[in-house]
């Protein structure tokens, strides 16, 4: 055997390269999109979940200190985030959420979820300037008007809203439930 006589058989050629590359392309473009609807179905929990959080945080309140307190949301349309507030109600400023210090809801995706606002998934939460409000009074029980808030996925076009995630206060006792795609379809 002469020395030089094999070929050295090391690494890929150009066209092995390439092939690689183009089924890896393939699978990615089969895969993306059920990742991304894996992503907004997380996110769109995790806003129910924060916003069911947030209500009980609010009813809570308003039965430990015997008054009025008020959960608050809001689609803010300068960073166009979901964000939120919990607060008591001061008697003499009847503004809807006037005492708010708003927090995004779910942090940094606060702006991949948005709030139904209009067609059959909208939120029916009393509506002021596009602020949704609930208010639980001393007995835990609801202050006024029953409703819900739907959240949808940012990204989702108009005609296709098929996900999304309500928090609904279902009666005047103060009863709160969530719903998901078409239990949050109506009022």
């Amino acid at each position: 055997m002469e020395l030089g006589s094999e070929k050295s058989h090391q690494g890929y050629t150009f066209v092995e390269f390439v092939a690689i590359i183009v089924i890896v392309a393939i699978l990615s473009a089969i895969a993306a999109p059920s990742w991304l609807g894996f992503l907004n179905a997380q996110r769109l929990n995790a806003a129910q979940a924060q916003a069911l959080s947030i209500m009980r945080e609010a009813q809570a309140s308003g039965k430990r200190e015997k008054r009025v307190w008020e959960a608050c949301f809001r689609q803010n349309a300068t960073e166009k985030k979901v964000q939120w507030s919990v607060h008591p109600v001061t008697p003499s400023d009847s503004r809807t959420c006037a005492n708010a210090r708003w927090q995004n809801l779910i942090d940094a995706d606060a702006n991949q979820i948005a709030i139904a606002n209009s067609g059959s998934a909208r939120s029916t939460l009393f509506n002021r300037n596009n602020i949704y409000r609930i208010q639980f009074g001393y007995k835990g029980r609801v202050n006024g008007q029953l409703g819900k808030i739907t959240f949808i996925a940012a990204n989702q076009t108009n005609q296709n809203r098929s996900s999304k995630r309500c928090v609904v206060v279902s009666t005047l006792l103060g009863a709160i439930r969530t719903a998901g795609n078409n239990e949050c379809n109506g009022d």
